[in-house]
């Protein structure tokens, strides 16, 4: 499981920085990508990346702000080009399906792969499979602004294969029995429970992703606990009141949000652009005076999401 940052500016692109877009590697865990937020330029992006737009299962909208979603029509009609034929839902606010069916029907563009959209209503649960929880909470923003919370399920231990073998026992069916937890017994007449010789299940991991917002307690409450915690900071701390004007977070409010949720690893995006590469170390010193584990995000940066 990896985070990667297609897009992390703020309003407008800049040349350092691209307007917002996330990657979330999930290969290793079901075979796919899924992507938060689509601004301008995201296909771009991609094409300059390692991130398989065919091989996108889920993408979640935070809010309609067009530096969140002014790269969606491009995107869903490049997928089709590129032969995507794997379905592909869409989860976002409310005003998210008039947008896409409007800019695809204007613009006469037919998908190739058939496509879900779910405008979320309420907070809570939003998706659950075998192996995936996703959870939603309103934040505080200029119009309505939610946050992701993606929880994987914790996953059975590993099979310890070398102590089998040590005793004799050959791997075949016997280890998969094993691994369910179940006793077998072999052809000696030796009986074997499964639960002795499987490892303490692995934790699963857990990562929130916001929209836009200040300072707020629904923040804090979707990031309890996450190993990895991505928030907006648009601003340093000496412009709080611009801001809280614009209902936009610093450095400090997102620090604040990961301390009190308890949250692992902060990680800064939707950066301003009045603040060049030179200023980072600036808005990384403010952040890490609250929370030390934090960090700014740049175009085509990436963190492996490890198991506690």
């Amino acid at each position: 499981m990896e985070l990667y940052f297609l897009g992390t500016g703020a309003g407008m692109p800049s040349r350092q920085r691209n307007v917002t877009s996330i990657a979330l590697n999930l290969l290793s865990e079901r075979g796919v990508y899924w992507l938060f937020d689509c601004g301008e330029g995201t296909q771009q992006q991609i094409l300059r990346s390692h991130v398989k737009l065919g091989r996108t299962e889920k993408l979640f909208i935070t809010h309609l702000h067009g530096d969140h979603i002014y790269g969606l029509p491009g995107l869903l009609t490049s997928r089709a080009y590129l032969g995507g034929e794997t379905p592909l839902t869409l989860y976002g606010p409310k005003g998210l399906k008039s947008f896409v069916e409007h800019s695809l029907a204007i613009s006469q563009a037919h998908l190739s792969y058939s496509l879900k959209i779910v405008e979320i209503e309420n907070e809570g649960l939003l998706f659950e499979d075998a192996g995936f929880i996703v959870e939603t909470s309103r934040l505080e923003h200029r119009i309505e602004s939610i946050g992701y919370r993606i929880v994987e399920k914790d996953q059975p231990g590993k099979l310890q294969h070398e102590k089998l073998a040590a005793m004799g026992v050959a791997s075949g069916p016997i280890y998969g029995q094993l691994k369910q937890g179940k006793s077998v017994v072999l052809e000696d007449g030796r009986i074997l429970n499964g639960a002795d010789f499987v490892g303490p299940p692995l934790k699963g991991r857990k990562v929130v992703i916001l929209g836009d917002t200040k300072y707020c307690r629904g923040a804090v409450h979707l990031a309890r606990g996450a190993d990895i915690l991505v928030h907006e900071a648009t601003f340093a701390k000496d412009r709080q009141e611009l801001a809280e004007a614009y209902a936009h977070a610093t450095t400090t409010d997102a620090a604040r949000t990961a301390k009190e949720a308890g949250a692992a690893v902060l990680i800064m995006t939707h950066i301003s652009s009045r603040y060049q590469i030179d200023d980072e170390e600036q808005l990384l010193e403010e952040a890490r005076s609250v929370h030390l584990q934090s960090y700014v995000a740049k175009d085509f940066w990436s963190m492996e999401i490890e198991r506690a």
